[in-house]
């Protein structure tokens, strides 16, 4: 099923050569990177940085969206460790990502932490995007 969006709050706009030994620019020039392919040993980034980095954020952002709503106070250390795993699917027919995120809560105690983990996963853009078509594992640290 589609998702189809009631209101369009933001849209980030870039332009990107070269695909993964190329280079991606934000259309206000926030970002300006240079790419290159996991394990190349050439200067830059790639996607799977960017998406690991993207979904920390954003599932931070949906933590303290939420926060509120259940009476739990998102810590303001709150931090994820994220791993962005890429590698062959169906027999090697295609290829895939999987994501975990390691989230740090300080000073929550367990239920709390799960609560918030739980909900924000409910409400988060990237979670919703990645639902039912990639492996997330969430920790709570």
């Amino acid at each position: 099923m589609t998702t189809k969006l009631d209101k369009v709050l933001y849209t980030a706009e870039a332009h990107t050569t070269g695909g993964r030994d190329g280079a991606g620019k934000s259309s206000d020039g926030a970002i300006d990177v240079q790419l290159s392919s996991p394990g190349s040993g050439k200067p830059g980034t790639n996607p799977e940085q960017l998406f690991a980095v993207g979904y920390a954020a954003c599932f931070i952002g949906a933590m303290k969206a939420v926060g509120p709503k259940i009476s739990v106070k998102v810590p303001d250390d709150v931090s994820i460790d994220s791993k962005v795993s890429l590698g062959p699917t169906n027999g090697g027919a295609a290829y895939g990502v999987s994501v975990k995120l390691a989230i740090t809560l300080p000073g929550l105690d367990a239920e709390q932490k799960k609560l918030l983990v739980d909900t924000a996963h409910k409400v988060c853009p990237y979670s919703n995007a990645t639902r039912g078509n990639i492996d997330v594992d969430l920790e709570i640290v």
